[in-house]
């Protein structure tokens, strides 16, 4: 089935607006995507018709939030090819991961090791450093090659008998490049060690099987897979969100309390302290099954396509570094301008419409392995078109000259 981008770009009203006076070409959707009717529509229909706190009240209003709220929860399960029990709504991608870093934080200690890579996001490597900072365990990093690429031979001699937890993303915010997880979980796991897989890029541009992959954790967040900010997804195997202790204290999270003693609820909802984010919940779930309606492998490989197209337009541009050419590499193109700063880049292009991102794109680590302390980045979505491209190449072009 042809994938019918036009029909697409429809359901986004923000694409149909203007900048400089220019068409909006937005090639931002790494940092975070525009949001369909959808899922605008759902959250609006659940603040005007059925707002009320979940799972405290007995009222209508209050069952029928609680039941779009579970729902959504059901959604991610279906999605991912998780368990009910196994989703926990957080704020982000962000706190999915310091929540379970803080969990196995509490039976760390020196000397214990966590393997990690050059290509995180700071959001997977700054929660680990805290574990550093105040237990003196052993951070060590997957070097990547100059393609982009992680280097499994020093991967699996990084493993050894001190190693507790390995994390490392699915797929690399600034390089594109998909990463072997299911081989690097099997390898972790061999070495006796817990894996977390950052699957915010990933999970937007293709199919998660998280029975498949078999990590101990899976997180991602809701805003860049279409939905609203504010809300993220830790998958957690059972066996090991009931050996989590609780990231925060307050209500839902708990089974009793009294004066002397407290007891826990049961996951997801240990982990869900307080009122959650309901709205960007129901969002999140308004995304998933528009997203469902949709052929993902013709979207794929529309993205694959406009990413092809870029490439071939700037071939013979000796002026631009790319950054990251992993073979199978999602659509995200990081570049360089000779004698341009990254940030004058990104302003400049903006002038024509083009919205690109600008900077060390939270991965200051890898920014440094490749010897450059910022980029552009332009990063596909499937609402993207070839005439985009176009532009976007057209404007690179003439800001280069600029430059010239």
């Amino acid at each position: 089935m042809a994938f019918d981008v036009e029909a697409v770009r429809a359901e986004f009203p923000i694409l149909q607006r203007q900048v400089n006076g220019e068409p909006l070409v937005y090639l931002d959707s790494a940092a975070s995507a525009q949001k369909p009717k959808a899922v605008i529509e759902a959250m609006t229909r659940a603040m005007e018709h059925s707002y009320a706190n979940v799972h405290r009240g007995l009222h209508t209003l209050a069952n029928e939030t609680t039941e779009a709220y579970e729902s959504a929860r059901r959604a991610v399960a279906g999605f991912i090819g998780a368990g009910e029990d196994e989703v926990v709504f957080t704020k982000g991608g962000t706190e999915a991961i310091n929540l379970v870093a803080a969990g196995l934080g509490a039976r760390l200690g020196a000397g214990d090791e966590i393997v990690l890579t050059q290509m995180e996001h700071h959001a997977n490597i700054v929660p680990w450093h805290f574990l550093r900072e105040r237990l003196g365990v052993v951070l060590k990093f997957t070097p990547v090659t100059d393609a982009g690429e992680l280097d499994l031979d020093a991967y699996r001699n990084l493993l050894g008998p001190r190693t507790r937890v390995v994390a490392l993303s699915h797929m690399s915010n600034v390089l594109g490049t998909v990463n072997p997880v299911m081989d690097m979980t099997r390898m972790a796991h061999e070495a006796g060690a817990l894996v977390l897989i950052d699957g915010c890029q990933s999970i937007v541009h293709q199919p998660v099987d998280v029975k498949a992959i078999d990590a101990d954790f899976f997180v991602f967040s809701g805003h860049k897979l279409y939905g609203p900010t504010g809300i993220g997804i830790l998958y957690g195997k059972a066996e090991r969100l009931a050996d989590l202790p609780p990231y925060q204290g307050g209500g839902e999270m708990i089974g009793e309390v009294a004066l002397e003693r407290i007891t826990y609820a049961d996951p997801p909802h240990r982990f869900e302290a307080g009122t959650p984010p309901i709205l960007e919940a129901i969002g999140l779930g308004a995304a998933i099954g528009w997203l469902n309606g949709l052929d993902r492998r013709a979207a794929a490989e529309h993205e694959h396509r406009l990413y092809q197209r870029t490439i071939k337009g700037l071939s013979g541009a000796n002026w631009l570094r790319i950054i990251g050419e992993a073979p199978g590499k999602g659509a995200i193109l990081s570049f360089t301008m000779e004698g341009a700063h990254a940030h004058d880049v990104a302003q400049i292009l903006d002038r024509y419409g083009v919205a690109v991102r600008a900077g060390t794109h939270c991965a200051e680590p890898l920014m440094k392995r490749f010897g450059v302390t910022s980029s552009a980045r332009a990063s596909f979505g499937l609402y993207n078109t070839e005439a985009e491209v176009d532009a976007f190449v057209e404007a690179l072009n003439k800001t280069q000259a600029f430059f010239a």
